[in-house]
């Protein structure tokens, strides 16, 4: 009996082989849902196979996570310890780092974790080398540092981008804009608000059919292809940012320079001399969507040492209150707000009010 893994190669050879075209779509619509599920299987540990192994279990702190991926030897350890001081073996041997090592960095107030992943190898998503693991943490990252050797970017690249889609893992991507719902009965109701281009009813109805779907209610808000429709109903994509950090740089010339940064969300930098890390890390920052807010506590001057710092989309008062302690809200009056998403300075406000970066929030409790 064929493995997971011989069945998956089966597919995409079959894949390869099948020329695109209006009269194999169907066809192609329901390979490519196939081959969909086996990764999944693929990718979910065993009941037996025990946790997800030694050192990859990797506790939470600060306000968002970024992870290090890259080859074995690009500098990833050097660049981490660089950053954050934290040792992570440096060799030029391959596979040094073999567990996710944990360090912290403080930036602009906020306490950011950082994590270098085992040099990952082509044939993770299958499995391979400590694929799994790595690619489970990877998955609970903020932010995707994809460190690169700059004398060879663009192979390297293609090949951790296959790996990081192959598991669900979507890279400076938004996710499809289709609203799918399962029905009881009813058959296959499909509208779309925009033109589709890549896909028709009958490529739809091979997908919904691999997966044994008979009734469903389809909305598609966007020129969706068949890859978008499986990621809805598969669920379980991730939508991560990801900064191509191309390290080396002391060793091209400015000419070459010029083409890196042609590359899109690149930051060319060199760890060993700290070349250009100023620009790495407001990079970093612009892509975690942070936002800072200061407290001031009444009839003293703001705190502008230690900012409460929360994701965009979080920031409303109450969920600032609540980031300080939960008991707050419990006697919350209202607050006094100075700065951006102010209308005057100071504007009181209600535990609704929307926050924004640098606003100094003063709360007031109930008499």
């Amino acid at each position: 009996m064929s493995t997971t893994f011989e069945k998956i190669k089966e597919i995409e050879t079959e894949m390869a082989r099948t020329q695109k075209n209006k009269a194999t779509a169907y066809h192609l619509g329901t390979l490519k849902a196939k081959l969909a599920k086996l990764k999944r299987e693929l990718l979910t540990p065993s009941k037996s196979g025990g946790g997800p192994g030694e050192g990859f279990d990797v506790a939470g702190t600060g306000v968002a996570r970024v992870g290090f991926i890259g080859f074995p030897s690009v500098g990833k350890s050097t660049l981490m310890s660089k950053m954050t001081g934290t040792f992570s073996e440096v060799s030029e041997i391959e596979f040094t780092t073999l567990t996710t090592v944990p360090g912290v960095l403080q930036y602009k107030g906020a306490k950011i974790q950082i994590l270098d992943l085992p040099g990952i190898i082509e044939g993770a998503k299958d499995g391979k080398g400590r694929g799994r693991q790595v690619i489970a943490v990877a998955r609970t990252c903020s932010l995707i540092f994809i460190v690169l050797d700059v004398l060879k970017p663009l192979t390297h690249k293609a090949v951790i981008e296959r790996e990081l889609e192959g598991v669900g893992i979507r890279m400076n991507k938004e996710p499809p804009n289709i609203v799918f719902r399962k029905k009881d009965k009813g058959g296959i109701n499909m509208t779309n608000t925009v033109p589709l281009t890549n896909l028709d009813k009958d490529v739809v109805k091979s997908i919904l059919n691999e997966y044994k779907i008979a009734s469903a209610d389809i909305a598609f808000r966007c020129d969706a292809t068949a890859d978008d429709l499986i990621d809805v109903i598969e669920g379980n994509r991730v939508y991560i940012p990801a900064v191509y950090v191309l390290n080396k740089i002391d060793q091209i010339s400015i000419e070459e320079l010029d083409l890196v940064y042609k590359i899109p969300h690149a930051v060319p930098i060199s760890a060993h001399h700290e070349w250009n890390f100023d620009e790495l890390l407001e990079k970093m920052w612009e892509y975690l969507n942070l936002v800072r807010i200061y407290t001031k506590p009444k009839g003293q001057l703001p705190d502008y040492t230690s900012p409460v710092v929360l994701k965009q989309g979080h920031t409303s008062i109450a969920e600032f209150c609540n980031s300080i302690h939960k008991g707050i809200l419990r006697e919350f009056s209202h607050a006094l707000v100075w700065g951006a998403s102010a209308k005057h300075n100071p504007q009181k406000v209600g535990k609704d009010h929307i926050l924004l970066d640098e606003d100094v929030v003063s709360i007031v409790k109930k008499k």
